[in-house]
């Protein structure tokens, strides 16, 4: 789940002044926990997306899934948002809130976004999932959407910044003809789920905050087939393309280790 706040020229700030916390061994096994619960929750209520399904019906799978693996939805009641999950649709590029009169329909793409608690500990993920057939410019933001996020994984390592990490992502959907959505970005987390550092998915590389083992943030680009402008709707929340171009995302909570990355949301 990316910040909550837009990060436009209006902004207000994203995450307060906190430091970026160093995790020692026992707390990133407590994430890993934290995470694997995450992604299987994630797993178990995509494998049932289907043609007729409502976006309240996601929200319930997603809380009898989390309830029964002995975790909460870390969305659920914060910063006022109504729901367990957010659930968005085409061209909706994140805070989809869902509705019983939302009815997915053959052709439609929908990112499901999922966050856990365990423990005190969080775990974040989403995946943007094919609704029947899909349109060609759909499925296309789709993959470049699920691929670019892997860049940006790629990039992560000790010594290296976090501009390294967006300019990896922004450089891969520019290639294929897409935009990067500059409005939203990942989040430290760990015992919040958010804090520091925000983490931006674009460039420039070289600069940011270093990376350092035991730091732990998601990674989350938004990737528009259109202009990458969003719009805030009316009730808050809902996050749109300005032009209502389909949008996909596609997320993992990861972990900055001594040789590299872990994903800590990686589906087993």
């Amino acid at each position: 789940m990316h910040n909550w706040y837009w990060t436009g020229p209006a902004a207000v700030p994203t995450l307060g002044p906190m430091a970026i916390v160093i995790h020692d061994p026992r707390e990133l096994e407590a994430m890993r926990q934290a995470g694997r619960v995450a992604a299987q929750t994630l797993a178990a209520v995509t494998a049932r997306v289907r043609p007729g399904v409502s976006t309240a019906q996601i929200d319930a799978w997603v809380r009898e899934d989390t309830a029964a693996r002995g975790a909460r939805p870390s969305q659920l009641g914060y910063q006022g948002f109504p729901a367990a999950v957010c659930v968005s649709r085409n061209h909706v590029v994140c805070h989809g809130i869902p509705s019983p009169t939302e009815v997915l329909a053959d052709g439609d793409i929908v990112n499901v976004d999922v966050t856990s608690e365990l423990e005190g500990f969080h775990g974040d993920t989403s995946v943007t999932v094919a609704v029947g057939v899909v349109p060609p410019q759909a499925q296309h933001v789709l993959e470049v959407a699920r691929d670019a996020l892997e860049a940006g994984i790629a990039a992560v390592r000790p010594g290296a910044r976090l501009g390294d990490v967006g300019a990896a992502i922004e450089d891969f959907a520019r290639a294929r003809g897409c935009g990067t959505v500059r409005d939203f970005g990942g989040h430290g987390i760990g015992r919040r789920m958010h804090m520091p550092p925000h983490v931006s998915h674009h460039g420039p590389p070289g600069q940011g905050v270093r990376l350092r083992p035991g730091m732990t943030f998601t990674i989350e680009p938004m990737i528009t087939v259109g202009n990458p402008a969003v719009l805030v709707l009316a009730d808050g929340w809902t996050a749109v393309t300005a032009d209502r171009s389909p949008t996909a995302q596609f997320e993992h909570t990861v972990a900055v280790t001594p040789t590299g990355c872990e994903v800590l949301t990686r589906p087993r």
